[in-house]
């Protein structure tokens, strides 16, 4: 999906805006196709180009993404820098690189299989103006899809902020569309470079148990992603929830999933097969469900599986209790 400009912002209402000089760090792993796409979307966004700095960090890609990156920023009348981290092949370890070199006071991320919308930075900014706001989150939304992997993801709300925000250890944002000050990551370190997954939560309640300030959320500031598409790409996405579960609570304490077993899973389905499915079926002739309400019950059991799976099956990786500094 492209990102169509926003309105252009007045002198006026500039003026009265928080405006703080913002680094956008993107750690990218073999993303030359979407480089168009999310470039088109920061030339879109409304917070005032002169104020913000677009950090696109490869991390050791085997397709064009590194030369790309430096066309970019030769070619585009925004900021953009093309940095390379190809020591530790992480995402965490990308996005350090980009903290290191950043010049602004607001440090946003997001991913480059995101489409910030045009009110994105400005959107996710604002709260900053209060001092006491440390760590801001914006909501991510689901990219247009047509499948039914897709369609069950949308309705479930899978990628959304609201989540995480309800963790009961500590809410957490998501790096796919998180911001943080700047001075906040000098007192409490950077991401854990050999994370490959669960960084965003470590980093955010790292903040919070030191009570250096507060987490907002920020529902206005959207960025749209992709769901997945088919079993396989599904399992994988639940079984990294997975082990980034098992990865937090080596890490934090945090309770473990809970087994789900095959008497469960036999349960429920049966359940699903004679209690749910003609009630479900009776809806959909009158047009009050569809063939995705039918679905629900059995997509996710395959998905609780997954995550299961893949935090019975994880083990912390070497090194991964290393914080990163500035």
């Amino acid at each position: 999906m492209s990102c169509e400009l926003g309105n252009t912002l007045t002198d006026t209402s500039k003026q009265s805006k928080y405006l703080p000089k913002v680094s956008v760090v993107v750690p990218i792993y073999n993303g030359e196709a979407d480089l168009g796409e999310l470039i088109a979307c920061f030339l879109a966004q409304t917070y005032p180009s002169e104020k913000v700095e677009y950090l696109l960090v490869d991390n050791n890609s085997s397709d064009n993404t590194l030369q790309s990156l430096h066309t970019a920023a030769e070619n585009y009348p925004i900021r953009i820098r093309a940095l390379s981290e190809d020591k530790i092949q992480s995402s965490y370890a990308a996005r350090n690189t980009g903290i290191r070199a950043a010049t602004g006071e607001i440090i946003a991320f997001t991913d480059a299989d995101c489409r910030p919308q045009p009110q994105w930075l400005e959107s996710l900014v604002q709260p900053f103006a209060n001092l006491g706001v440390v760590i801001v989150a914006g909501e991510i939304v689901s990219l247009p899809g047509k499948t039914l992997l897709e369609r069950f993801a949308d309705l479930e709300e899978t990628l959304s902020q609201k989540h995480t925000l309800a963790h009961k250890f500590y809410p957490y944002g998501q790096t796919a569309n998180l911001a943080i000050r700047r001075i906040t990551l000098q007192k409490v370190g950077l991401f854990r470079p050999y994370l490959t997954t669960g960084g965003d939560a470590d980093i955010c309640w790292r903040i919070q148990q030191q009570h250096i300030g507060s987490l907002e959320f920020a529902p206005d500031a959207i960025v749209q992603h992709r769901h997945r598409t088919t079993f396989n790409e599904l399992a994988s996405q639940w079984r990294r929830y997975g082990r980034s579960n098992r990865y937090l609570h080596e890490l934090h304490g945090v309770d473990l999933m809970r087994a789900i077993t095959l008497k469960e899973c036999a349960y429920r389905l049966i359940r699903w097969t004679f209690k749910e499915v003609p009630k479900l079926s009776l809806k959909a002739l009158i047009g009050k469900a569809s063939l995705m309400n039918l679905l629900i019950t059995p997509i996710g059991l395959f998905t609780a599986r997954a995550r299961y799976y893949g935090q019975s099956e994880a083990q912390l990786p070497e090194n991964a209790t290393q914080i990163d500094w500035l």
